[in-house]
């Protein structure tokens, strides 16, 4: 099998890992643009083909999305893949420096919270910190479940 095959399957495999956390993949600006909600909680990751993203942001995000508060709108551009569309979502990490992985809370288009690739690596280092770090952000910015 060809490299070009085995990133290919590779990169298939991990649009799906994130699929079935309930993240909707964004492909160009405009639907980030269109997405990204003017009110109310969204969060935007900014997903990676490499170890951070496997072994800390996506499992740590997923231990996140289990909490009963979350936000309203589930966001993912795939950097290096996405170009536009990671652009375009990175736009709106006003004061922040582009990172992959990278995860952004968004209330009413603003940033109110962000855990890059420092904040993972050096900060956080374990996936239970990353999901206790994501579920602090929607305890305090999300609204509460609907019953």
């Amino acid at each position: 099998m060809a490299l070009g095959d085995v990133n290919a399957t590779r990169i298939a495999e991990i649009r799906a890992e994130v699929g079935r956390l309930g993240l909707r993949e964004l492909f160009t600006a405009d639907e980030v643009e269109a997405a990204i909600p003017a009110s109310g909680s969204a969060l935007v990751f900014v997903n990676a083909n490499d170890d951070c993203a496997a072994t800390l942001a996506r499992p740590g995000l997923a231990y996140a999305l289990q909490h009963d508060r979350l936000p309203e709108t589930l966001l993912t551009v795939f950097a290096g893949q996405s170009l536009e569309a990671a652009a375009k979502a990175r736009a709106y990490f006003k004061g922040y420096f582009p990172t992959a992985p990278q995860i952004g809370l968004l209330v009413d288009g603003e940033v109110v919270h962000m855990c890059d690739r420092d904040d993972m690596m050096k900060r956080l280092k374990k996936v239970d910190a990353i999901a206790d770090d994501l579920t602090a952000a929607f305890d305090t910015h999300c609204p509460p479940a609907a019953e």
